[in-house]
């Protein structure tokens, strides 16, 4: 079976910054892969090279089977249009840190702009399935409310309604819950578990080490951009290997 993700070697450098050095992995379909590891370790980068918002320097990087960001030819790499760039990302969803909803338009404007924009979805349509996923999140009852007329944690499940809203094959999670209050937490990891249980394949940059062990399939830790220890994560988080993650785990956990 083609794997979701497959990364091979994956390098990245800003400058003189090695940000990557060789990230090899892979996430099957249906899987979900957690990445913890210290700030600035390249876990949000990875993240980014994944979906061709950052262009790696070395490697290869595949979803579904399909290179990501450029074309082999012979045997040399040659960077894809931008066109077609952005038809590969339409595939990938992708939530942020914060939560990067348009002030000016509803919950469920938001949900549906890129369906009809992008995909020229007709717009009732896309209103059904907008509500239906607002639903889905818990906020069957906000489609109308602004993004200040909600809470951090709803504003994080709207964005979560908006990147599902492009049926996307993989999901992409950038520390998700790390810019909300400690009581917001639960209801957006409630999402996810939920969609983890679906069936999504997500790739998710996180802290939250419960989430890690209830909910992921495999979990992988970074230290200066290179994946330092990898495994099931009951196992990494109980019996930690290497003394780098010991050493960060001591301090999480």
């Amino acid at each position: 079976m083609t794997p979701m993700v497959k990364a091979e070697g994956v390098c990245k450098s800003f400058g003189a910054l090695d940000v990557l050095r060789g990230i090899t992995l892979e996430v099957d379909k249906g899987e979900v892969l957690c990445m913890v590891g210290p700030s600035g370790s390249g876990k949000s980068t990875f993240l980014r090279c994944i979906n061709h918002l950052e262009q790696v320097n070395a490697g290869r990087l595949y979803v579904d089977g399909d290179l990501i960001g450029y074309r082999e030819g012979g045997a040399k790499l040659y960077e894809i249009s931008p066109r077609v760039a952005a038809k590969q990302r339409r595939e990938i969803g992708m939530v942020f840190q914060h939560f990067n909803l348009f002030p000016h338009r509803t919950a469920l404007a938001n949900v549906i702009e890129a369906p009809i924009h992008v995909k020229g979805v007709k717009k009732d349509e896309a209103i059904a399935r907008g509500k239906d996923l607002l639903e889905q999140v818990g906020l069957a009852d906000k489609a109308h409310a602004y993004p200040a007329q909600l809470s951090g944690g709803q504003q994080q499940r709207v964005a979560i309604a908006r990147a599902l809203a492009m049926n996307p094959k993989l999901m992409l999670f950038d520390e998700p819950t790390s810019a909300l209050d400690p009581e917001l937490v639960g209801e957006v990891l409630a999402v996810m578990k939920k969609l983890a249980s679906e069936g999504m394949t997500m790739v998710v940059v996180t802290h939250e080490m419960g989430f890690a062990r209830e909910v992921a399939n495999q979990l992988v830790f970074m230290d200066g951009g290179v994946v330092v220890e990898s495994g099931p994560p009951r196992d990494l988080l109980a019996n930690p290997q290497h003394e780098r993650t010991k050493a960060f785990l001591s301090k999480v956990l």
